[in-house]
């Protein structure tokens, strides 16, 4: 494995309106616009050509789907586990679905067995829903005993899996994140000093957060949460490639790269997390960002586009000007 040399990235970042690397929110990490899950049940040979091709952020379930994400396991071992001479430039995220303060010391020793590794670098309390506001605050409530270096966790991993010099300087868990699928609910807890990065789903059919959470942010704010989008190629209405019945064929029918940099054209979105399943879906999602930016124009039209797959408006309703005609392959 290769990863790309820090004078190459920086010539890259210039040369884009879309930067592939960015600071991650107000921690000290450095991510790739696209992350990685393991939903689509990826293998580990095409978890580590994603990293060899740039990607760095990846994100594992040790419970829900745990299944589909297994298949990673071996990769992140690699990348992340103790001896790994890699380790610093990979940022990995956990999530945990068993919402329970009670329940995180057991949660982190499953995911530090299976995947061998000194530390975490964001821990996700997953799937926070709308009644379950009072369950998120108490288990943020742990987050000062479980985030940095020299905490209560951290001794309690120690005792269990041994001492190691990254463990001692890192902590067994550096940041804090959750998945919101209520976004009054993860716009209460924007920039809290307990939870460090937010995850909210956004597409060009479900677009509630760039109100309700892009918005609230600037870009020049040091102290802001980290973004994560997920979700960005289906809804409830199907897969986001697969054009509305009526829309005509000659317009632009967008496929899953543009759907990622949909999702990055938006305000304050440091990484798209994806579910990539092989290196063809790599390549073509990469050369996507490499295109920079979605245009107004383009983004006015996938929210058309959004509008009419959703059925909430026909074609023949839209004005011409506001389509576009084009091919959907990359230029």
């Amino acid at each position: 494995m290769t990863f790309p040399a820090s004078s190459s990235l920086e010539i890259t970042n210039k040369q884009l309106d879309l930067p592939f690397y960015r600071k991650f929110g107000r921690t000290d990490l450095t991510v790739s616009c696209l992350g990685l899950g393991g939903g689509g049940g990826i293998s580990s040979e095409d978890t580590l050509y994603a990293f060899d091709q740039g990607i760095n952020y990846f994100f594992y379930s040790s419970d829900l789907h745990h299944y589909a994400y297994s298949p990673m396991s071996n990769a992140l071992r690699q990348l992340c586990g103790r001896g790994s001479s890699i380790r610093e430039k990979v940022v990995l995220a956990t999530v945990t679905y068993i919402k329970n303060p009670e329940a995180a010391i057991p949660v982190l020793c499953d995911q530090f067995k299976e995947l061998g590794i000194d530390y975490i670098d964001v821990f996700f309390w997953g799937w926070i829903g709308g009644n379950e506001g009072q369950i998120l605050n108490d288990c943020l409530q742990l987050s000062p005993f479980l985030r940095g270096s020299n905490t209560f966790y951290q001794k309690v991993i120690e005792q269990v899996f041994g001492v190691s010099e990254r463990m001692k300087k890192m902590g067994v868990v550096r940041y804090i994140g959750a998945s919101f699928h209520d976004l009054d609910l993860a716009q209460q807890w924007l920039n809290s000093p307990l939870l460090d990065v937010v995850m909210v789903r956004n597409n060009v059919t479900h677009r509630y957060a760039q109100n309700k959470i892009f918005k609230k942010l600037s870009p020049e704010d040091p102290q802001r949460s980290g973004i994560v989008t997920f979700k960005s190629t289906a809804c409830s209405s199907g897969l986001l490639w697969n054009a509305p019945i009526d829309l005509p064929l000659e317009c632009w029918r967008p496929q899953a790269p543009d759907l990622y940099r949909y999702a990055l054209s938006q305000n304050c979105v440091d990484v798209c997390l994806t579910g990539l399943t092989n290196r063809t879906e790599i390549d073509s999602a990469i050369a996507g960002v490499k295109q920079g930016k979605l245009t107004s124009e383009e983004i006015d039209y996938l929210n058309l586009y959004g509008d009419m797959h959703r059925n909430s408006l026909k074609h023949q309703d839209v004005p011409p000007e506001k389509l576009i005609y084009r091919s959907s392959q990359l230029s």
